[in-house]
């Protein structure tokens, strides 16, 4: 059950998190949607976005996931998180992050995350990643 809508858990983030990447486009049971506006400070030489941006973006989506379902909760931090770069993610569109909760655990958050370049149908990473919670009154 979703415990927080993408306007409340944006006003969260004003709050805690101001400096993250993205905007939040929706979120529903156990999934999360984010874009990001790609600008000159995301990419690296050659045009293309960089690694640190795909990964950020798709580090705070998973965020917004969590919190979706357990509330406002700053004190979720993330565990661990693998990339794999699959293409190049284009610098003239925006980036695009779907995120999925595979498991949500008392202590931990499991999911994974693909990112595309905005209107390609392939993705251009694959991200899979965790969140230790902190004790939660459930």
């Amino acid at each position: 059950m979703t415990l927080m809508n993408a306007v409340a858990i944006e006003d969260f983030l004003d709050d805690v998190y101001p400096h993250r990447l993205g905007t939040i486009e929706g979120v529903s049971d156990m999934r999360a949607t984010m874009s990001l506006a790609i600008e000159d400070e995301h990419l690296r030489p050659g045009g293309c976005v960089s690694g640190a941006t795909l990964m950020g973006l798709a580090d705070i989506c998973l965020f917004v996931a969590v919190i979706a379902q357990v509330g406002p909760e700053p004190g979720a931090v993330t565990a661990s998180l693998n990339c794999h770069f699959l293409r190049r993610a284009r610098g003239d569109r925006d980036l695009i992050a779907n995120a999925h909760i595979v498991k949500l655990g008392q202590r931990l958050a499991t999911g994974e995350v693909q990112l595309f370049s905005a209107g390609d149908d392939e993705p251009v990473a694959l991200v899979t990643a965790s969140y230790a919670l902190p004790d939660r009154d459930d």
